[in-house]
């Protein structure tokens, strides 16, 4: 009796690596319902948890491609339920590939004598530092016109005299 009840207990408590390796012949939405299931997570908390539909999920698990978009939306979608899952990632990612065909996103294309890099799976694209130093450029030279604009008119008189605090502005305004 007692040898009955651990054996169903230790299938009850496959672990995760172990589910996985049960499913690797399988596709990617059977490997992620099998996952989910083995953690008891039903479809609504996983639904609330990744913020897709219940019926997205089921036809992810279904392997029911064409209710689903393509390309990097789905990878995305499989990626983020893959994560919440705790399981790893590129291994589903690359079960996806098998069944769809590719979907990660085709590389960066450079000018010739650029170095560049291209994008490799799900890496992320490195932010450029020459963007941040743009705006403070912009800002120098648009400070630098103003300076210049307001000295021209104080030289030329058109601000009143009550505007100028300091006795140095008031000498440039009356030609001292």
């Amino acid at each position: 009796m007692t040898d009955s009840l651990l054996k169903e207990k230790e299938e009850h408590d496959l672990d995760v690596p172990a589910t996985a390796a049960l499913t690797e012949a399988a596709g990617a939405g059977v490997t992620l319902r099998v996952l989910r299931e083995s953690r008891r997570i039903s479809l609504s908390e996983a639904s609330q948890r990744i913020k897709y539909s219940v019926r997205q999920i089921q036809a992810l698990e279904s392997e029911d491609w064409d209710s689903l978009p393509g390309g990097v939306p789905l990878r995305g979608f499989v990626r983020n339920y893959a994560r919440y899952l705790e399981a790893d990632v590129d291994a589903v990612l690359i079960l996806l590939d098998n069944q769809v065909g590719p979907t990660a996103p085709p590389s960066v294309m450079t000018a010739p004598g650029v170095a560049g890099s291209s994008v490799a799976g799900d890496a992320e694209l490195p932010s450029t530092t020459e963007s941040s130093h743009r705006p403070w450029g912009w800002f120098f030279i648009i400070l630098a016109i103003l300076v210049i604009a307001a000295f021209y008119a104080v030289d030329r008189g058109w601000v009143p005299e009550s505007w100028l605090i300091f006795d140095w502005l008031k000498a440039i305004a009356n030609n001292e």
